[in-house]
């Protein structure tokens, strides 16, 4: 077992988190990452209303007992978001640990303090993670260039983010992008992390609702099957490959002075929730990190959380350990 500063401030048993997922953070996936142990976020934006994500919490603690955060995630829109009102729903409901992203979530932060939630804000940068210790937070997720959705704009992975991060912030990190196994577990604690959070590995789990041709087809995938669109808009995004996505490119590619009006029709919120909810894969975009090149199979995640501390706690106990020439101090298995 790992105790960390992240075990410790959530009250947690693993430095596990699966953080903020588009159209998969409902309960049936939270509270499976709960009852393993490990910190599950319900994305507050995949429910059509603040009233829908508090029957969605409640949902969630009907199947766990177990501690399980709200994400929810600040960045431009189309439509109008009551961010406020997601943020009072889900503090009502008595959620005590929120995840927030995208932009600076300083305007929300008086109702989650007021409600005693604690917060952990993700990042892209060093300076985005000072900021976020300086509001308040009470934790930082650093993302590296390596992560599904949005790695901001300073292309930076997670080996040199990760240390640098840890040497400026001192609130707890939890490490996100490139992230898959008891490899990266261990990689991060030794950068500097608290924590890894995992969002493509947990999509292909069988609690995840998403169509099975979707998991199978992050199974497929290579570390190479991965895209960067919507650079000329400094909206930075990783995606999978697909037909859609070569559609994205070539807009990009042939036409510089592109708008994201131009790119609507194929990055639409809507095509993409059809792709995981039917596994057509050409319906629109498919949101990957570039750790789909470590997924080889669709575990439950409870064999995914205890593999991959079963397998850390060997590496550290085993590999490691022997690399040293006198007898160290283990983690107890």
């Amino acid at each position: 077992m790992f105790r960390t500063r992240v075990t410790e401030l959530f009250g947690i048993e693993h430095p596990l988190v699966q953080g903020g997922l588009q159209g998969v953070g409902k309960a049936e996936l939270v509270s499976a990452v709960a009852n393993a142990g490990a910190l599950g976020f319900l994305t507050a934006l995949t429910q059509p209303t603040p009233e829908d994500l508090a029957k969605e919490v409640q949902r969630t603690r009907d199947m766990t007992d177990k501690p399980f955060g709200v994400n929810i995630t600040i960045l431009p829109t189309l439509t109008p978001v009551p961010y406020d009102e997601y943020a009072h729903a889900a503090v009502d409901s008595g959620v005590k640990i929120i995840e927030t992203a995208g932009r600076n979530p300083e305007p929300l932060m008086p109702i989650f303090k007021e409600a005693g939630a604690k917060t952990l804000h993700k990042c892209t940068s060093v300076r985005h993670g000072l900021k976020a210790q300086s509001i308040g937070c009470d934790a930082v997720g650093i993302d590296g260039l390596e992560c599904a959705g949005h790695p901001g704009e300073d292309d930076i992975p997670g080996l040199i983010l990760l240390p640098a991060s840890a040497d400026q912030i001192e609130i707890p990190i939890v490490a996100s992008g490139g992230f898959a196994d008891a490899r990266g577990l261990v990689a991060a604690l030794a950068l500097g992390a608290d924590a890894i959070n995992m969002g493509s590995r947990m999509v292909a789990t069988q609690e995840a609702p998403v169509h099975d041709n979707v998991k199978q087809f992050m199974v497929q995938c290579t570390e190479r099957d991965t895209v960067l669109i919507l650079r000329n808009l400094r909206n930075t995004a990783r995606i999978l490959k697909n037909s859609v996505a070569e559609k994205i490119r070539e807009v990009e590619t042939t036409n510089p002075d592109h708008t994201i009006e131009d790119l609507i029709p194929y990055v639409s919120g809507e095509k993409s929730r059809e792709v995981l909810e039917t596994g057509d894969l050409d319906l629109g975009i498919i949101w990957g990190g570039q750790t789909v090149g470590l997924i080889e199979d669709v575990p439950t995640v409870k064999e995914l959380v205890d593999r991959i501390i079963s397998e850390a706690t060997e590496i550290v106990n085993g590999r490691l350990a022997g690399l040293l020439p006198a007898e160290q101090e283990r983690v107890p298995a």
